[in-house]
């Protein structure tokens, strides 16, 4: 394979690009830069401004930040496949770190003037880039509950939000069908309810979808096993990532309540908002699924 091949390769197959048409990916690869950057060169420099996105296509590279004493702290090490800057294409603020080459280089270099161009034509790039985003969270979430370090705060959650805002606002400007900007509001009937009895034999069979609505922070003490956590919150982001490709005339059960707030039946009333025939929501939630003696999975113990 060349190594012009071997660089489209890379680029198709990088998380960030996940979900992109091939024919869409092809036509932002034909304008990526190939810059081959010797070894101990400064890439940028703490402060510069965000307008482009690189990714590692064999060489070294460290990311690190300067102090105003002078004293550096290297925050990682980056190898082939590995990416930096995926923020600056959609925001263009100032970067935050020094990246500097170990040893010879070579990058892939996609401008943010080129992404913006890439942007408005396509809402795939939008969703893939979401999604990315999202993932991402959610993977440093884990690690720092594994290091029993402080998790993910809602201001994480709140980025996200702002990502995929921006990132609607801006295809939108070009197409007036592309992604919901607003969030709907369910002023409809109530929601029916259902017994778990009732549908126990379908979640078996894997005949309906199972949906926790509430905030992962409750999801992660304790969930049916196999359903999806798509917090009310989060709902239009989450939507793409694990709905948007599902037959709307596929059962869906939704379930997550509290004390203070029925998350299950705002949620249910979304997807029937989406176009979704057939959504019902869990009577009595998961302590009834519980009583039922039906499976639930426990990711937390107190010790």
């Amino acid at each position: 394979m060349s190594e012009v091949n071997e660089k489209k390769s890379m680029f198709f197959e990088h998380t960030v690009f996940k979900g992109i048409p091939k024919d869409e990916l092809l036509n932002i690869f034909q304008t990526v830069q190939h810059r081959i950057v010797p070894a101990n060169t400064i890439i940028f420099r703490q402060g510069d401004p965000g307008d482009s996105f690189y990714i590692i296509y064999s060489g070294r590279a460290k990311i690190y930040r300067k102090r105003r004493t002078g004293e550096t702290t290297e925050l990682a090490i980056l190898g082939p496949g590995d990416s930096v800057g995926e923020i600056a294409l959609l925001t263009g603020e100032e970067r935050s770190a020094y990246l500097e080459t170990m040893e010879e280089t070579h990058l892939l270099v996609l401008s943010k003037a080129q992404f913006d161009r890439a942007l408005v034509k396509s809402p795939n790039i939008a969703k893939a880039f979401v999604k990315h985003l999202s993932e991402k969270l959610i993977v440093e979430r884990r690690a720092k509950r594994w290091f029993k370090l402080p998790r993910a705060s809602w201001l994480d959650y709140l980025f996200i939000i702002a990502v995929s805002l921006l990132l609607g606002l801006t295809f939108n400007r070009v197409n007036p069908n592309g992604i919901g900007i607003i969030p709907e509001v369910w002023s409809g009937e109530k929601m029916s309810m259902v017994d778990p009895l009732m549908v126990f034999e379908k979640y078996q069979e894997g005949r309906a979808i199972f949906i926790d609505a509430r905030p992962g922070i409750f999801f992660e003490r304790a969930h049916i096993v196999g359903a999806l956590n798509i917090p009310l919150t989060a709902f239009d982001i989450m939507y793409m990532m694990e709905l948007s490709e599902i037959d709307k005339k596929q059962e869906v059960v939704v379930y997550g309540r509290t004390f203070s707030r029925c998350y299950d039946e705002q949620l249910a009333g979304k997807l029937v908002l989406r176009g979704y025939l057939n959504v019902v929501v869990l009577k009595g939630g998961l302590a009834e699924w519980k009583r039922k003696g039906f499976p639930v999975e426990t990711q937390y113990r107190n010790r």
